[in-house]
């Protein structure tokens, strides 16, 4: 395929897959499913429109789009929000994602015929609730906030405790003197690591975004992007959890006032949903429909397994100090979205050559499908008939969000005074700005300072202008003179 086809094809999925998206919402249904459609309607099992049976591939491209969404889930979360339910996300990250492997493992080697270990490498697949699902899912949902909370850094923490409850088993499986100690030891090393990476990453990003003044706004969007691969790499490279460092490492960035902070977020939202898409349109593409008969029946059981008892088992252990009703806990256990990640995690055994995987693979695809469809489109009425929602949105929205702004016909500029400028020392009230303009922040040494007529700027100060379109032009001449001269009375 040439380039301009190819570059053809992968626009024209993006846009299948944006369609898909506001379709999903129409018919209040996951969006990931549709994107799983859209990718096996075009492949080699489908219209045939893309060949693709690359696993290593797809493998890459689930753990960069998993890394991109995990960090933005800590970015847009931030440590003061999840501070409240620290302890019970934990504990369902660690505890709940080992009992829901044990039991569906267990289950899985009963229904489906094979080995103990063989089953547990399912229930691991499977064992994870998918980030990308829990926080599309909670952006348009009403849920108690303490509860999305809790959710939120739940997705967040328990991918790489499925992770490595994945490759444990699959070495088990191929090494007869592999056991639950070398597991064990493996689990406090790579959790460890990322922990000490994420934190000093995020540590260390938080203190380089501060100090540093980027030529223009659009460089930092670029530099939280260095941040994500810093952390991820340099984890990956010590034997740690790649996928627990950007987490914290967004987790810290997210918790502290930033320079182009809303810009830095809005850019990581848009690259978490292009990572969404690519990844749900990657795994479609490896899914032959053709195949799922087989797998129908062994699939739906696992759904149901994994849904109605090894999930709300898992929450009911997890939190059984924590300060949850009986209500809360039903919503929890409801709330166990699976996704891209378990069909992520399914490649693993694939490349590694164990024994019937690719079996293993279309179950845990079917599973996922099935528990999706169930949880994602019963998880807000169920909710609401438990009371466990609100008036107010799960998530909180920006005070300021630009795009909404520009839609109403208004927009934002920033205005740099740099010194020798002739607008230092003049005030506010006398910068001369058009009716329909109107200074609404200045920042001066890091600090927001809401001005008034009688503030004098001063050099290095940073005005932020809220204009109608109308006035934005007359603004742009107006700055050339607050340059050169003259301003004032």
């Amino acid at each position: 395929m040439d380039e301009g086809r190819l570059i053809l094809v992968a626009g024209a999925l993006l846009a299948l897959g944006i369609l898909a998206s506001l379709v999903a919402g129409r018919l209040r249904i996951p969006g990931l499913v549709l994107f799983l459609g859209v990718g096996m309607a075009v492949g080699s099992d489908g219209l045939g429109l893309v060949q693709f049976d690359d696993y290593e591939l797809a493998r890459t491209i689930g753990i960069i789009a998993l890394a991109l969404i995990l960090f933005e889930g800590g970015l847009a979360a931030g440590l003061p929000e999840i501070r409240p339910v620290l302890g019970s996300a934990i504990t369902l990250a660690l505890l709940g994602t080992l009992i829901t492997a044990i039991v569906t493992g267990l289950a899985a080697s009963w229904l489906l015929g094979l080995s103990t270990l063989e089953g547990l490498l399912i229930g691991s697949i499977v064992s994870a609730t998918d980030g990308a699902a829990i926080f599309a899912l909670l952006r348009g949902s009403t849920l108690k906030r303490r509860l999305a909370r809790t959710l939120e850094g739940e997705a967040g923490m328990n991918d790489p405790v499925a992770v490595l409850l994945v490759l444990g088993f699959i070495e088990w499986i191929e090494r007869d003197d592999y056991g639950v100690a070398d597991m064990a030891a493996r689990f406090v090393l790579e959790l460890g690591i990322g922990a000490l990476v994420g934190g000093a990453v995020g540590w260390l990003a938080v203190q380089g975004f501060r100090r540093a003044r980027l030529a223009t706004g659009g460089l930092y969007p670029v530099a939280s992007l260095a941040v994500v691969a810093i952390a991820f790499g340099a984890a990956d490279v010590l034997h740690g959890s790649g996928f627990l460092a950007v987490y914290l490492a967004g987790l810290a960035m997210g918790s502290t006032a930033l320079p182009a902070r809303q810009t830095i977020t809005a850019f990581h939202d848009g690259m978490a949903w292009v990572a969404q898409l690519v990844m749900f349109l990657t795994l479609g593409l490896l899914v032959f429909p053709a195949q799922l008969d087989e797998s129908a029946l062994e699939g739906t059981l696992l759904a149901l397994v994994l849904v109605f008892v090894a999930r709300p088992l898992a929450v009911v252990v997890s939190t059984a100090f924590a300060p949850v009703g009986i209500a809360d806990r039903l919503v929890l256990g409801w709330a166990g979205l699976r996704g891209a990640v378990p069909v992520v995690l399914a490649l693993f055994p694939v490349i590694e050559g164990v024994e019937g995987s690719l079996d293993f693979f279309n179950v845990v695809f079917f599973a996922v499908l099935v528990s999706t469809l169930l949880q994602g489109a019963t998880f807000e009425p169920l909710a609401r008939w438990l009371k466990a929602t609100t008036d107010e949105p799960a998530l909180p929205q920006p005070l300021v969000e630009i795009g909404s702004i520009r839609r109403l016909g208004a927009d934002v500029v920033e205005v740099p005074i740099a010194p020798g400028d002739a607008a230092v020392g003049v005030r506010v009230r006398d910068l001369g700005l058009p009716r329909d303009a109107l200074v609404n922040l200045l920042v001066r040494d890091e600090q927001a300072l809401p001005p008034r007529g009688s503030t004098r700027l001063q050099d290095g100060d940073r005005l932020y202008i809220v204009a109608r379109q109308s006035a934005v032009l007359a603004l742009t001449a107006l700055r050339e003179r607050w340059r050169t001269g003259p301003v004032g009375p």
